[in-house]
């Protein structure tokens, strides 16, 4: 059953997923972990997804990968948004290291596709330290390998792999990723997510997308208050005028610090490491 405590758009649709689930194929999940916005108490109606962790006691099977299929697309008609984000794993998954985790499936804004396996400690860390069990045990007595100096070398290469990918991408007006910069969802993209990145290479740990702004007024300088406060407020879904003059001039100060905090984080790594 959904936990009591969920807020009622979350209830609602973890229900009925388990209802679908239960349904199509009785007894194949046996463990469904909320993860990401949910669990860290930062899940915004308007803007956020549902993001889970379901577990199996064994591998996918081609026939239980179909049925699957079936349940989210049978979900997709039931509770078109927020989406229902996640991946299938089974339990000695969740014991080994999650880039060695087996073939499954995941579905993210409802396509549904198998996949060769490996995931991010991220999720495990948010599942072991976070999770909401919404069926099968309370995390702390699942056994989650969570390895801090992990978590940070995976953090640190995703800056690049992805966070500079896209500013790359951003800083082109005319790509989709430039163009996405000069509405609310790309300024609180950019800096709620680098700030992320930059609070769990400083302290190991993970944290939701409003507390990154508030972790980013303190560790970055006043320069950048500005454009870390715009995307609280954006984030928050709160009403009042922005203090930028125009998008573009937002736009700047976004890309502007996402390669700064991208650059302080790295040289954090650094000194960590003693290079």
């Amino acid at each position: 059953m959904p936990h009591q405590s969920l807020d009622p758009l979350v209830a609602e649709t973890v229900g009925v997923y388990l209802e679908e689930v239960d349904a199509q194929a009785p007894g194949l999940v046996e463990g469904l972990y909320l993860v990401g916005s949910v669990a860290l108490n930062d899940f915004r109606p308007q803007a956020s997804d549902i993001d889970f962790v379901a577990v199996t006691s064994a591998r996918l099977n081609a026939a239980a990968l179909a049925t699957l299929a079936g349940v989210h697309d049978r979900l997709k008609r039931r509770r078109r948004k927020p989406f229902f984000d996640g991946g299938y794993i089974t339990w000695d998954d969740l014991a080994d290291a999650p880039a060695d985790s087996g073939p499954g499936a995941s579905v993210h804004e409802h396509r549904f596709h198998a996949t060769q396996g490996g995931s991010d400690p991220v999720t495990w860390h948010t599942l072991a330290h976070h999770g909401i069990a919404c069926r099968g045990p309370e995390p702390g007595e699942v056994k989650v390998r969570v390895d801090r100096e992990e978590l940070i070398a995976w953090t640190d290469a995703n800056l690049d792999d992805y966070w500079r990918w896209l500013l790359d991408r951003a800083s082109r007006l005319r790509h989709r990723w430039g163009m996405a910069m000069l509405v609310p969802y790309g300024a609180v993209w950019v800096v709620t997510g680098i700030s992320r990145m930059h609070y769990t290479i400083a302290t190991g740990r993970v944290i939701s997308k409003t507390g990154a702004t508030a972790y980013a007024i303190e560790a970055f300088p006043e320069r950048w208050h500005r454009v870390v406060a715009e995307a609280a407020r954006l984030r928050r879904g709160e009403p009042g005028r922005s203090p930028y003059r125009s998008p573009l001039s937002r736009r700047r100060d976004v890309l502007a610090f996402g390669e700064m905090a991208i650059s302080e984080a790295h040289r954090l790594r650094l000194r960590a490491a003693g290079t």
